[in-house]
């Protein structure tokens, strides 16, 4: 297909496939922050959480900053301080607030920024619904919906931190089920030495660092069909894997002792029994479920303990279509960069992927907070390697 051809394939998708992906993105943001209290909103325990009312403002500012300030004429801002307040990190935009200032910021209210959200909100519906735009406005519009929802996974997993973190574990809802059981036998995929083509392929939407197909070469590998499950990981637990200074990097063991790191994030052992804080609140832990929230140090130390590895992202894309995978982000043993030919956007938009590509691990797949209609086999998350609030877990290679 032509690059004219693509352009008028994307566009014959049109506004009106993008005005019904808009609509559903922002009202699954608020379905989401609509089990919370108000106090809940505002909690922001580490840098890396922020509170579930900077999420919907930034997602909001998103769309004024690079869509109606850009695409729609005459637009008149909600308000002038709403860029430096809900920036994140696009320093060619201007000033922001700290990241570790967010939740120290009582105003703008929860209401505000719900007022603020329907505002931005049926800008972009009129926008979509009576302007005929461009298909450089139309691309940013899809940027922006899945920009969100990448942000309704943080809200999912910053929610469970606040709430996790308090000594009362108080529940979320009844509904969401974190703990899917991969209820099948163990088998070892092989996978057969060779050059294997590798990132994304079709014209559907993906992020430019999945951009640039290219060709590896890859040794001959077997691949767990299943993702390592609790009952395992507290094997290695029992036998004394923390302890253990010889599975671990010397980063990784330095974080280990700093932190007084023996468990996943969650666990709690209670009466001699382990019990794992969900969004359902506390429960016993499941042995057969997926471990979860593990950082990339742990994940590492037990495979070494198995006499095993961690695939790389190549391995992981190339084998994908013979096991199950999506309720856990799965790290990997690759370092997040360019691929070959990589072209970072020009623009502020550039910020948004490359340059990031230093000092973090590939994780590939998805998880059970993941939105809906936002995974891919070539899906390229990345997380710094001691991160674990994350719905993250992983699977070997032999």
């Amino acid at each position: 297909m032509s690059d004219t051809q693509k352009c008028h394939s994307f566009f014959m998708l049109s506004q009106d496939h993008l005005l019904q992906l808009f609509k559903e993105t922002r009202a699954d943001s608020e379905m989401i922050c609509s089990f919370l209290e108000t106090e809940d909103y505002v909690v922001q325990p580490i840098v890396d959480v922020s509170p579930p009312k900077w999420h919907l403002g930034h997602t909001t500012w998103f769309f004024e900053e690079f869509v109606l300030k850009e695409y729609s004429k005459d637009h008149k801002l909600f308000d002038q301080n709403t860029a430096y307040v809900f920036n994140s990190y696009y320093e060619s935009v201007g000033d922001k607030v700290i990241r570790t200032n967010r939740g120290n910021l009582s105003r703008p209210t929860v209401a505000w920024i719900y007022e603020f959200r329907r505002y931005v909100t049926n800008k972009i519906i009129d926008l979509l619904t009576n302007e005929k735009l461009s298909n450089k406005a139309l691309e940013v519009v899809e940027i922006g919906c899945h920009h969100e929802k990448q942000h309704q996974e943080l809200l999912y997993t910053d929610i469970k931190y606040i709430l996790g973190n308090n000594p009362l574990f108080p529940k979320y809802n009844n509904e969401f089920e974190e703990n899917p059981v991969q209820d099948f036998e163990r088998k070892w995929i092989d996978i057969t030495e060779g050059i294997y083509e590798i990132g994304h392929k079709s014209d559907d939407f993906c992020y430019d660092n999945e951009k640039g197909v290219h060709k590896t070469y890859l040794c001959d590998f077997s691949i767990s069909n299943k993702l390592v499950t609790n009952k395992e990981y507290i094997e290695f637990i029992n036998a004394g894997g923390y302890e253990d200074v010889l599975l671990w990097h010397a980063e990784a063991w330095d974080w280990v002792n700093e932190n007084k790191i023996d468990k996943p994030s969650y666990w709690h052992k209670i009466d001699g029994e382990w019990y794992q804080y969900t969004l359902q609140g506390l429960v016993k832990l499941d042995p057969e479920a997926p471990v979860t929230h593990i950082s990339y140090y742990e994940a590492f130390a037990y495979a070494q303990w198995k006499g095993m590895r961690l695939p790389t992202e190549e391995e992981w894309e190339t084998a994908q279509d013979k096991f199950e995978w999506g309720s856990r982000w799965e790290w990997t043993e690759s370092a997040y960069s360019p691929y070959p030919n990589y072209h970072k956007p020009d623009g502020a938009l550039g910020e948004y992927n490359g340059k990031f590509m230093v000092n973090q691990k590939v994780l590939r797949g998805a998880s059970v907070a993941t939105s809906r209609d936002h995974t891919r086999p070539t899906y390229r998350n990345f997380f710094h390697p001691q991160l674990r609030w994350q719905f993250t877990g992983f699977r070997l290679v032999k």
